[in-house]
Parts: C-alpha cells; sequence; structure tokens
C-alpha cells in the first residue's frame, strides 16, 4: 500500500508506543483470544486516507491486518457505523467484488468503540496526482476504466444471494439521501451558507424515482481501492465501506463521477489522483459503466449533483472535526475549502437540469 503511515512501535524496554485512537494492550489481549495464529505482541501504524473513520496497520511480525474505528470525535453517527461495514464485506467474499477477507467485528468495551479487523492486501493506493501521473497514459485510462467495470460488478450482485437482502431500502433511497445530507449539514456546519440550502432544495424538487436497486458503496472512488502494481486496471480490493447500503446504483456512479472535481484534492489532503485532468472524462466514464452494467443510465445530471452535496457535507464534516481536535493525520485543515466550490457545482449541474425541462 502506497501509504506513509506514522509508526506505533514498541518504545524502549518493550512498552508499546502509544498510537492515538487505539489500545494496543487491550487489543492483544483481544486478538489472543479473536484471531487464530496471532504473535502474542502488535505494532500499529496510522494508514494516511481514513479521514472518516481511522484505519491502521497493525502487525505481529509475521501477519497484517488493518483495523478502522470511528473517529476520535464522531460528529455524523450514519457514516460511521463498523459493523454494517464489516457486514458487507463479510458478504461479498466470494463475489467477483474483490474485498479484503474479514477477521474480527472488535466488541466496544476493547477500545471504547467497535472496530472492525479484516486481512493487509498488499497492492497500489493512489491517491496523490503524482502517483497516478507515474504511470502511463494506458495504464492511467485502464485504471479508471477498471474501477467503473468493478462498480458495475457491485451493482450486478443480487443482495438477497449474499444474504444482504435486509442491509437496506431501496425505495426511497433517494429522498432519504437528500434529507440525510441536509441533516448532516446541519449538524457539522462551522458557518452559514446560503447555496447549501438552494442545492438542497433544487434536488427535493428534481429527485427522480429509483432507477434499480443495488447493493451501493457509498464512497466509491480509485483511492478506496487497492490496484496490482503490474497492472492498475486490476482491483485487488475495494475498501471503506462504511456507507454501504442498499439504493440506486445511479447514485453511486454520479458521486463516483463528482470526485473528479478540482476541489477534491482539498477534500482529499493533498493533489487528490481521482481529479486529475488525464483520467477519462464524466461522459466517457459513463458510457463505460452504461456498456459494463447494460443499464439505462437516462439523465445522470440529478445523481451527479446530489454527488457534489454528498462530498461537500463530508468535507465540511472532515472540517468541523479538524477544529475540534479530533482527527489523526495532516491536511484535514483544508476540507472546509472545497465546500463551496463543490455545492456551486452542484447547482450549476441541476441548474441545466431544470432549464432544459422548462425549456
Amino acid at each position: 500500500m502506497s501509504d506513509e503511515p506514522t509508526s506505533g512501535e514498541p518504545a524502549a524496554g518493550g512498552e508499546p508506543a502509544k498510537v492515538d485512537g487505539l489500545d494496543l494492550p487491550a487489543l492483544e489481549s483481544y486478538f489472543a483470544e479473536h484471531v487464530p495464529g496471532f504473535g502474542g505482541r502488535l505494532t500499529a501504524e496510522v494508514v494516511a486516507g481514513g479521514r472518516s473513520n481511522l484505519t491502521y496497520l497493525l502487525s505481529d511480525g509475521r501477519t497484517r491486518w488493518v483495523l478502522r474505528r470511528p473517529p476520535l470525535g464522531g460528529l455524523t453517527p450514519s457514516a460511521h457505523d463498523m459493523p454494517r461495514e464489516f457486514r458487507v464485506v463479510a458478504a461479498l467474499s466470494g463475489t467477483d467484488v474483490p474485498v479484503a477477507r474479514a477477521v474480527a467485528l472488535g466488541d466496544p468495551a476493547v477500545l471504547g468503540v467497535p472496530f472492525t479487523v479484516v486481512e493487509y492486501v498488499d497492492g497500489l493506493v493512489i491517491r496523490a496526482l503524482d502517483e497516478l501521473h507515474a504511470l502511463p497514459e494506458e495504464q492511467i485510462t485502464r485504471c479508471a476504466h477498471g474501477l467503473v467495470d468493478v462498480l458495475a460488478r457491485l451493482h450486478a450482485i443480487d443482495p438477497a444471494e449474499v444474504g444482504l437482502a435486509g442491509f437496506g431500502r431501496a425505495e426511497g433511497y433517494l429522498a432519504r439521501q437528500v434529507k440525510r445530507w441536509h441533516e448532516q449539514w446541519q449538524r457539522v456546519r462551522t458557518r452559514e451558507l446560503d447555496d447549501v440550502d438552494r442545492l438542497h432544495e433544487r434536488l427535493v424538487a428534481l429527485c427522480p424515482a429509483e432507477s434499480g436497486a443495488s447493493i451501493v458503496h457509498g464512497d466509491y472512488r480509485i483511492d478506496n481501492t487497492i490496484l496490482d502494481p503490474a497492472d492498475p486496471g486490476t482491483v485487488r480490493a475495494v475498501v471503506d465501506w462504511e456507507m454501504a447500503t442498499l439504493g440506486d446504483p445511479l447514485a453511486d456512479l454520479g458521486l463516483h463521477l463528482a470526485y473528479s472535481h478540482p476541489a477534491i484534492a482539498l477534500v482529499l489532503g493533498g493533489s487528490a489522483a481521482s481529479s486529475s485532468p488525464r483520467l477519462p472524462g464524466i461522459d466517457e466514464l459513463t458510457q463505460r459503466y452504461a456498456v459494463a452494467s447494460g443499464r439505462d443510465l437516462g439523465d445522470q445530471r440529478f445523481y451527479l449533483g446530489l454527488g457534489y452535496f454528498k462530498i461537500a457535507i463530508i468535507a465540511e464534516g472532515i472540517y468541523s472535526r479538524f477544529r475540534q481536535g479530533a482527527t489523526v493525520g495532516t491536511g484535514f485543515e483544508l476540507a472546509g475549502q472545497a465546500v463551496e466550490p463543490l455545492i456551486a457545482a452542484g447547482l450549476a449541474t441541476l441548474t441545466s437540469t431544470a432549464s432544459q425541462e422548462t425549456a
């Protein structure tokens, strides 16, 4: 994984160093009971990324695992449902959607919050523009197409066949998303922005009936995948399933496409790979998904506008947690600057939709 973690190697005398958000002695006791083959001592590193839930790389010197837990100060409870994340990862094991093997859903008594443990998947995580641009042009295109193909495969899975029939209510999903993310804004906002309410009102007015029902990832982008270093068009694992549910697959696609906005670099703490102009454009990726999924996509602009709305509010939540001192890592202070341009992009997208409907 191409991250730069913060180490929690044992200090002098053999005692484990403290790592924010973890109690290593408590984890060692838990692993000894619940993780077969555990070697008895843990080291921990904070993994780059994980701007919602916190992500750590654990090792006993022989085996590596990834642990995820909610942020130190959770302001958006529905976005940090660890049992939900564990359930969908476990359900997708054995399907043609690649995921890390689920190891354990941790008892909240261990860390004070629920947490998940999955196997470590070795591979390439592309977060920054320079990492993406180091690839040949053909591999960049293959990577973008491979991501869309995996998303289409996810949406093709019958939830009931993998034990997820009750994972969410697909009917009314779009209206609930619009309502829920506006409520999240009320919870996390650090300032008044009238355009947020204007975009919310437009989304309410233009909300269509669901195009279908499928498992949706809810935050699908290039740096939420682990790629094959020899072939970045091959996805080894899709990660960060905390927002997964049953819903409209076109909303999942719209969000994925919205991550191409230049302001995403501020949300993700640097020059985000997903915003690269060298990736195929929205129209090409939409067509790729249409072919891979066999779906009639219709007018994608509502879904794209909803994607901008959702990312803007995620960005405000990240910034709000930073202001409270509840983040671990760097770059969080920039996220708040992304909110206004993303909301403006959503308004521009939906204004064109409304203009066509009244023409």
